[in-house]
């Protein structure tokens, strides 16, 4: 094993070698991009044409984050963050819209391109294999369809449970890097965060399965959570709030009703605790996001909680979770996918969070119809509870008339009154 690892490590830029005009680099979600091989590829976009990094929420503002230099090699947001979220709105970066469930699919079947896949991984194992820990995601997919599969090898990088495994005979080339893994801390909850979190904690029971979406109002709702008895974990995403909740033993995965005992996840991004905390446990199992987040799958989790934010919600309760009118935000990610899932579940809960207003409560969050151009992510007749600061409003089932009258409830009282008179010129109030 070891001569052969020998004979497929390189250098970040002679790895470059292994790439050609016209390619697509499928690099896996959030802390799983490897900073070697990237920064290399930055000094170097120059040498190529036509090179796309097709990517779920990149970390670091690379190089190649660089208009003048698109036409070398550039972005392809599966989903935008703070990276990329620039380059998206002044569109020169790409964006392809796409359930987070259904991008392994999309690869499988060639409609998204996957030539070379650039990873991070543990170091291998004895019996040959490394661990894509930190973003089994659609990756998996990529590296049964790829031409070249370049792994930074990484000694930082937890070594994790689950179908995240590649063997060495599988490999093109090795890279090997030291540098600490990419850390994302809990972020700052304020007042309005928390209110939001005592509501949705407040309906989330003993022996619940738990999806946690990305964002702070999701993790204020863990933060709340601490008291609660026997929950289990099925999400996309593991953090630092989730870790906090297996710490205090509120997490223990006893009464899932798939994978009991185990948590699941397919991709991670928090502190270096957690990443500790991943290694070789067997409480933990990281798969493509095509198992984790397949709705049905997940729906058959009894009392499957799901809590993903939004940035508006129409009166009708179309949610615009990913754009700010015609300018991408973020990007559909997981949150249909669990909507759909907790809707399936037996005893089923899915959360719809977000605060009343925005910019220091100026606008109202909540709306007669979402703005011209917004990206609908979860549509109306999915969507389920909806909670802002002020309570919950619970849709399904209900009348275009008492989805409106619930959403207004729930609206920031300053806009109550206009929202209203809106909803009456759109025939959604009396």
């Amino acid at each position: 094993m070891q001569a052969l690892y020998d004979g497929k490590r390189c250098s970040p830029s002679e790895a470059l070698d292994l790439l050609r005009d016209g390619d697509t680099i499928i690099v896996p979600c959030g802390a799983g991009e490897p900073p070697a091989l990237l920064h290399a590829l930055s000094d170097q976009r120059t040498r190529f044409h036509d090179v796309k990094v097709a990517q779920i929420l990149a970390m670091r503002k690379y190089a190649y984050f660089d208009c003048d230099t698109a036409h070398h090699v550039r972005h392809v947001a599966l989903f935008f963050g703070g990276a990329s979220r620039a380059a998206g709105q002044a569109g020169w970066a790409d964006f392809v819209p796409a359930y987070f469930s259904e991008l392994p699919a999309l690869i499988e079947r060639e409609l998204l391109a996957a030539d070379v896949v650039f990873s991070m991984a543990a170091p291998m194992d004895e019996h040959g294999n490394f661990a894509l820990s930190l973003g089994a995601d659609y990756t998996m997919a990529a590296i049964r369809k790829a031409r070249a599969i370049v792994l930074e090898v990484n000694p930082n990088v937890p070594y994790a449970h689950g179908q995240c495994h590649v063997h060495i005979s599988q490999v093109t080339a090795l890279v090997e890097s030291g540098e600490p893994v990419i850390e994302v801390g809990l972020p700052t909850i304020g007042p309005v965060q928390e209110a939001i979190g005592r509501h949705v904690a407040a309906m989330i029971e003993d022996g619940s399965t738990l999806q946690i979406g990305y964002g702070g109002i999701p993790d204020a709702v863990v933060m709340q959570l601490t008291g609660k008895h026997d929950l289990g974990v099925h999400t996309e995403m593991i953090g630092d709030g989730i870790l906090k909740l297996v710490e205090s033993g509120a997490v223990n995965n006893s009464r899932k009703s798939w994978l009991p005992g185990r948590m699941v996840a397919t991709f991670a991004l928090g502190s270096r605790k957690l990443y500790d905390f991943m290694h070789h446990n067997p409480m933990l199992e990281m798969h493509p996001v095509s198992y984790t987040n397949d709705p049905y799958l997940a729906g058959q989790n009894d009392q499957l909680v799901a809590i993903n934010a939004s940035l508006q919600v129409d009166l009708l309760g179309q949610c615009g979770s990913e754009s700010l009118a015609h300018l991408p935000y973020s990007g559909t990610g997981g949150q249909v996918d669990f909507v759909r899932a907790a809707n399936r579940s037996r005893g089923g809960k899915a959360f719809i969070v977000l605060p009343s207003t925005a910019r220091e409560g100026s606008i109202s969050r909540i709306v007669p119809t979402l703005t011209a151009g917004t990206h609908v992510t979860t549509g109306k007749n999915d969507v389920n509870y909806v909670v802002t600061e002020y309570g919950v409003a619970q849709l399904r089932g209900k009348s275009a008339h008492q989805r409106a009258e619930a959403l207004i409830g729930i609206a920031h009282p300053d806009f109550r009154a206009e929202l209203r008179q809106q909803a009456r010129k759109i025939l959604l109030c009396n």
